[in-house]
C-alpha cells in the first residue's frame, strides 16, 4: 500500500507523460506481483463495487471526528467529493503506522470483506482504518470503499508502462489486458511474460479513427482510399471461437444475450472467427430498410434477455466492416482489401442479422462532399476514410483510419444550475444545467461539463458562488442570465425528461457573452428536429 500511494501521489504531481510512465515502471519493477495486480487494476479504470452507502459515510464522519452533521453536509458541498471530505475532516493518527498493510491485503482482507458485515460491523471496520491510515492512504481507501477510485492516468499510458517494463511492443500489451482481466498475481506476470494462452472469449485491442479537420484531398491520392458511412451505434467485436459466441463492446462488456439474433447468425460461421462491426436498430425489408435512430437501439441497451416484443420492435444486426480473424489465423497485419475480401465471402454462410457495411464508391475526393452532406437523411454520422492497404492497428494511431462526421447540432441554452465536478475539479463548479424558453417558463434541455477553457471555468465558478440563488444538496440555482451555444449530435423524446427530449453527447461549444436571454432558444426550435432531422 505504501507504494502505491506514492505512485499516486508521482501521478497527481505531474502532468508530463513520460514522467508518469517512469513512475509507474518503476512501481511495476518493485511491487510484488499479488499487490502489482491490483495496481494494473485501479489504473486502468476498474472499480470496486461500492460497499457502503454514502448516507452512511456522512454520519460516520461527524461521529468519527466530532463535528455536527451541517458541517459534515457543508464541507462535503464545498469540497464535492465525498472520499476527500472523509479524509480531510478524520483527525491524522496520533501515531504514524510504522507500516501499511499490502494493497492485495487492504483489498481482499479489509474491503471485499465488508459486503457480508452487518451495519455495525462495517462501522467498526472503517473506523479501524480511519484511526490508522494517514493521509493519502486514507483517501485512497475511501475511494476503494466508495468504488470510486480514480487515478490520472489513462489505460494506453498503463499499457505503455507494462510494455517497456516487459520489453515488448504496446499493442501486444494491450492484447493481454483485453477482456475480463482479473488481478491476480498469475494474470500480472502473464502481463510481463506472456506465459499460457489467451482465454478463447479474449478480444482484440480496438483500432479507433481520428477524427478528419482538414479536407479529405489532403490525404493524398483518392485511388489509395476506402470510403465507409459512419454508422451510430455500438462498436463491438464478434467472436466465434470454441463453438461460442461472444460479443464484446468497445467498453469492454460482454453483451452475450442482448442481441440474440446476432448470436443466432453467427453460428453459421466457421471456427476462429473474428468480426470488427457496429451494432444497429435495423428497419429490414423492402424499400424501407435501414438504420433506426440509436434511441431506438438504447431500449436493448440495458436488456440481458430481451423478450419478443423488444426484440421485434428494435431489431438488431452487426455491420461488419473488418475481419481480424480468421480460421484461428490472426489477419491484423494483413492489408484492409484483403481482410474484406476473405470477410465478404465469409459473412454470406452468416444469417441476415449480420451483414456487410457496404463501401461508399467514389473516384475523385471532390464526389464526397455532397455524401456526407447526406448523412443524417441516411441516418449515419458521416464517412469513415480508410487506406486501402493499412493493417488493422491499436488504438488511435494517426493516419490510416479517419472519421469525417457532419458538423454537430446546435442551440442557445441559459445556465440555470450548477454542481461540483469530480477528481481535479472537485473543488469547482463545472457540471452545468442548461434551460430554453418553453412559454414564459424556463424547461431544462441539457447537462454538459465539457467545452469551456479553464480560465472560463474558473471565471464561471467565481461567478456562481456569487449569484447562488438556491442551493439543492451540492447543486447550486443560479441566475437565468448566461448564454451559452451548446452542441450534441442526436436528439430523440423521452418520457424522463421533463421537456419530453433527449439529446445525444451534449457539450458547450461557446460562451454566449453576446446574447442576452431572450436571445436563447426556444423548446419548439428542439422539437422541430424531431420532425426534420435535416434541418439546422
Amino acid at each position: 500500500m505504501k507504494r502505491f500511494v506514492r505512485l499516486f501521489e508521482a501521478l497527481d504531481r505531474t502532468t508530463g507523460t513520460n514522467a508518469k510512465v517512469s513512475a509507474m515502471v518503476e512501481y511495476f519493477r518493485e511491487a510484488e506481483p499479488e499487490d502489482a495486480a491490483w495496481a494494473v487494476y485501479f489504473l486502468t479504470g476498474q472499480r470496486l463495487k461500492r460497499l457502503v452507502g454514502t448516507r452512511e459515510l456522512r454520519e460516520w464522519t461527524g461521529e468519527f471526528s466530532g463535528l455536527p452533521s451541517w458541517l459534515v453536509e457543508d464541507s462535503y458541498e464545498h469540497v464535492g467529493d465525498l472520499a476527500e471530505t472523509m479524509a480531510l475532516l478524520a483527525p491524522e493518527p496520533d501515531i504514524a503506522p510504522a507500516e501499511l498493510p499490502a494493497l492485495h491485503h487492504m483489498v481482499e482482507k479489509c474491503i471485499r470483506p465488508l459486503s457480508a458485515m452487518t451495519d455495525e460491523q462495517r462501522r467498526t471496520a472503517v473506523f479501524e482504518q480511519w484511526r490508522h491510515l494517514p493521509g493519502t492512504a486514507r483517501f485512497l481507501y475511501n475511494k476503494m470503499i466508495t468504488g470510486a477510485l480514480r487515478v490520472g492516468v489513462s489505460k494506453r499510458l498503463v499499457t505503455r508502462a507494462l510494455a517497456e517494463l516487459a520489453g515488448v511492443d504496446p499493442g501486444l500489451t494491450a492484447h493481454r489486458l483485453m477482456g475480463d482481466w482479473q488481478p491476480t498475481p498469475e494474470n500480472f506476470r502473464r502481463l510481463l511474460t506472456g506465459e499460457g494462452d489467451h482465454d478463447h472469449a479474449t478480444p482484440y485491442p480496438f483500432f479507433l479513427a481520428s477524427p478528419l479537420e482538414a479536407e479529405p484531398s489532403t490525404l493524398g491520392s483518392a485511388a489509395d482510399w476506402r470510403a465507409e458511412w459512419k454508422w451510430d451505434g455500438i462498436r463491438a467485436q464478434l467472436i466465434r471461437r470454441a463453438d461460442e459466441t461472444i460479443l464484446w463492446s468497445r467498453g469492454e462488456e460482454r453483451l452475450d444475450g442482448r442481441f440474440p439474433e446476432i448470436e443466432q447468425a453467427a453460428a453459421g460461421l466457421p471456427d476462429g472467427t473474428v468480426i470488427d462491426g457496429e451494432i444497429m436498430a435495423w428497419r429490414g425489408g423492402g424499400r424501407d430498410e435501414g438504420p433506426l435512430p440509436f434511441s431506438v437501439l438504447q431500449t436493448r441497451i440495458g436488456r440481458k434477455k430481451p423478450g419478443a416484443r423488444t426484440l421485434e420492435r428494435a431489431p438488431a444486426v452487426l455491420l461488419a466492416f473488418d475481419l481480424l480473424e480468421y480460421q484461428g489465423r490472426d489477419l491484423r497485419a494483413c492489408p484492409l482489401d484483403r481482410r474484406l475480401e476473405i470477410m465478404s465471402d465469409m459473412v454470406a454462410s452468416a444469417g441476415d442479422a449480420i451483414r456487410i457495411s457496404e463501401s461508399v464508391a467514389f473516384d475523385r475526393w471532390d464526389e464526397l462532399p455532397a455524401l456526407r452532406a447526406s448523412s443524417r437523411e441516411r441516418g449515419v454520422e458521416g464517412l469513415m476514410l480508410k487506406r486501402a492497404d493499412s493493417p488493422y492497428r491499436v488504438g488511435r494511431k494517426r493516419g490510416d483510419w479517419w472519421k469525417w462526421k457532419v458538423d454537430p447540432y446546435t442551440f442557445d441554452g441559459i445556465l440555470l444550475y450548477a454542481q461540483p465536478g469530480h477528481g481535479r475539479r472537485s473543488g469547482l463548479f463545472t457540471d452545468y444545467t442548461f434551460a430554453v424558453h418553453s412559454g414564459d417558463d424556463l424547461v431544462p434541455v441539457a447537462k454538459a461539463y465539457s467545452g469551456l477553457k479553464q480560465d472560463e471555468i474558473d471565471e464561471l465558478d467565481r461567478w456562481i458562488r456569487a449569484n447562488t440563488r438556491e442551493r439543492f444538496g451540492p447543486v447550486r440555482s443560479v441566475e437565468p442570465v448566461h448564454v451559452f451555444e451548446l452542441a450534441f449530435e442526436g436528439i430523440a423524446r423521452s418520457g424522463r425528461h421533463k421537456s419530453g427530449i433527449a439529446l445525444r453527447f451534449p457539450r458547450i461549444h461557446r460562451w454566449r457573452r453576446d446574447l442576452g436571454v431572450g436571445d436563447a432558444d426556444r423548446l419548439e426550435d428542439l422539437e422541430r428536429l424531431l420532425a426534420d432531422p435535416s434541418a439546422d
